[in-house]
């Protein structure tokens, strides 16, 4: 991740101090290529239901021309918030594809670990899992990144709540495009039933919180997970452990093409926040891609604990992801019974 003057971060930076608050309004800035204007806050809705965008209205050239979203500074996130008692882990297994068997890469020799940044070869239902994903904010297309995760509808995409909803407006036509491939859509294009957000995002944008998550519609008369298989989840879980992050970034270095993958050993974020940190360059658009534990490189599997989110201008090439405790849990949970 990058400093604004250079290219944008990954989503929202804030101090997290008193002391830092007067310099971290400079320094702590979102990742994003492009800045949207602002939009008036309104009453927060727990959750979206959308209509489906024009037929065609996603094209390969609109989607390589969307833009990551940027988000300008926001308050500080409040330290209290980082208290919650420690709960109990839960787990929810990956869902195999129907042809994840022949998809698995067999390597000979394991990647580079740690890896601040690059292209994913590995193959593995990973590739199937991860998309690019694309909407409509305040008249301008945008995109971020989301993962398919293991549902009862069979439908649900985890996502960071900034790439659903942002200042109080829910985004518009938006779509899950899993596998994506420089405009191309091998899987198709998912729209999007219902989006919806932590508790926590969806009332005040509480960046401790910034976990979203989408319910897709059906397409071609199948459910999303039945097509491209679906990633094992885990909640309450500990820091301080090898973890492998995957995203779309948009911004330079990278051009939104590819999937990109980071992995090292994380720490808990020292500024007061619940978060999760791991050193990784990823830029703008990778926003809301997935973060594992337990990932198999061989495979491609592993369980969904975290979102790329954001990061500090003064702390280049590390990433922050939220904690998935209670509070994300609780919307997986609304989201899958959806």
């Amino acid at each position: 991740m990058r400093s604004r003057s250079r290219t944008a971060l990954l989503a929202v930076g804030a101090a997290l101090t008193a002391a830092l608050a007067t310099t971290a309004q400079a320094q702590a800035q979102p990742a994003s290529q492009v800045r949207l204007p602002s939009a008036p806050r309104t009453q927060p809705a727990p959750e979206f239901r959308h209509e489906q965008p024009a037929e065609g209205f996603w094209t390969a050239a609109r989607m390589r021309s969307a833009a990551p979203l940027d988000l300008p500074g926001t308050a500080a996130p409040d330290p209290r918030t980082a208290a919650a008692a420690p709960a109990a882990r839960t787990t929810v297994a990956p869902t195999p594809a129907p042809a994840a068997a022949t998809d698995a890469a067999t390597r000979a020799t394991p990647f580079a670990f740690p890896q601040a940044g690059g292209p994913w070869t590995g193959g593995g239902a990973v590739v199937k899992t991860s998309g690019r994903v694309f909407f409509t904010f305040n008249g301008r297309t945008a995109s971020c990144s989301g993962n398919a995760v293991t549902s009862q509808n069979a439908s649900t995409v985890i996502t960071a709540g900034h790439c659903v909803k942002y200042q109080g407006s829910w985004h518009t036509n938006w779509v899950f495009v899993p596998a994506y491939d420089n405009g191309q859509a091998p899987y198709g294009q998912w729209s999007a039933a219902k989006t919806l957000a932590t508790d926590q995002w969806a009332a005040s944008e509480d960046i401790n919180y910034d976990v979203g998550a989408a319910v897709v519609a059906p397409l071609n008369g199948q459910k999303l997970t039945a097509v491209v298989g679906a990633q094992g989840l885990e909640f309450n879980g500990a820091y301080n452990r090898p973890m492998y992050a995957f995203g779309f970034p948009a911004a330079s270095p990278y051009d939104g093409t590819k999937l990109v993958y980071c992995s090292g050993n994380t720490s808990k974020d020292f500024l007061f926040s619940k978060d999760h940190g791991m050193g990784c360059n990823m830029t703008g658009g990778s926003s809301g891609g997935p973060w594992f534990t337990t990932f198999n490189e061989s495979t491609g599997t592993g369980l969904q604990a975290s979102v790329n989110s954001f990061g500090y201008t003064f702390l280049p090439n590390r990433m922050f992801g939220p904690y998935f405790g209670n509070e994300a849990k609780a919307l997986y949970e609304k989201a899958q019974t959806s």
